[in-house]
């Protein structure tokens, strides 16, 4: 069953979502070579206990870390641990926070020093179509219709789409229905109506889409090793134009700030 929420509850995943985009942003003033991924999540708790939220993911069906730290060839769902990121690494950080008894989830993938610039073409279209996604996000069109702008749009670059794992959507519960895949066709799949709320992630493969699972039991990686990235918004559909409920202005501003050496492209 698909919930339909209403204008309080949509406030508040409001809420929690911007909280997640104010943790990434404390992620990504503290991302650099030599840092281990566990003290990134460690900063990322802290700031969310801070702001009288919860990680979203912590003992998440297990899970047992604040963040899902992914680099490189990782797709998703890496543990936070004493891997220490490298120059010329990518990392693919995903966030959730419950605050008012609502979710907040959202990702971003960051460039480590000085990037392949293949690989940040990667990243640059992958976050790209993100937002032809959320275009597509409107009362009356269709699941498949977001999929659809997704995968054409990447694929045209011959890159690939993750199939195993997909969008949600989101409020009371970390996942909810209905999966919003990245790939599929357009004027197919359920309905979109307004006050869906919905979790969009395009989770795009320098190399083949196939992926693999690793013995820790969570970390998907790409079967070919190639790069993965990852972006992800929380949306509400809304009649004629969707609304963006996460941000990544506060982390771009992070990125972008002169006084701050960081290395990426920016859409």
């Amino acid at each position: 069953m698909v919930l339909i929420k209403n204008e309080e509850e949509i406030q508040l995943i409001k809420e929690s979502s911007l909280l997640v985009g104010k943790t990434l942003a404390e992620v990504a003033k503290n991302i650099a070579p030599g840092v281990q991924t566990m003290k990134l999540d460690s900063i990322a708790e802290e700031f969310i206990r801070d702001h009288d939220g919860l990680p979203g993911f912590k003992g998440y069906n297990g899970f047992p870390g604040s963040l899902c730290i992914s680099v490189n060839d990782e797709v998703v769902h890496g543990i936070p641990g004493d891997r220490k990121l490298k120059d010329g690494d990518i990392v693919s950080v995903d966030c959730g926070v419950k605050k008012n008894g609502f979710f907040g989830d959202s990702a971003y993938t960051f460039a480590v020093g000085e990037v392949d610039d293949k690989v940040l073409l990667l990243m640059k279209r992958t976050k790209e179509s993100l937002y032809l996604a959320i275009e597509t996000a409107i009362a009356g069109k269709r699941i498949g219709d977001i999929g659809y702008a997704v995968q054409s749009y990447v694929e045209s670059f011959g890159y690939s789409v993750v199939r195993d794992l997909v969008g949600h959507g989101l409020g009371r519960n970390l996942h909810e229905k209905p999966e919003v895949p990245n790939f599929g066709k357009r004027g197919q799949g359920k309905e979109l109506k307004e006050g869906m709320v919905l979790a969009i992630e395009p989770m795009i493969n320098l190399g083949v889409k196939k992926v693999t699972q690793d013995n820790d039991g969570w970390t998907i990686r790409t079967a070919d090793k190639m790069p993965s990235a990852h972006y992800e918004h929380d949306i509400v559909v809304r009649k004629g134009k969707a609304e963006i409920l996460s941000t990544f202005d506060y982390i771009e501003e992070v990125l972008f700030d002169t006084n701050i050496k960081k290395t990426t492209v920016k859409v």
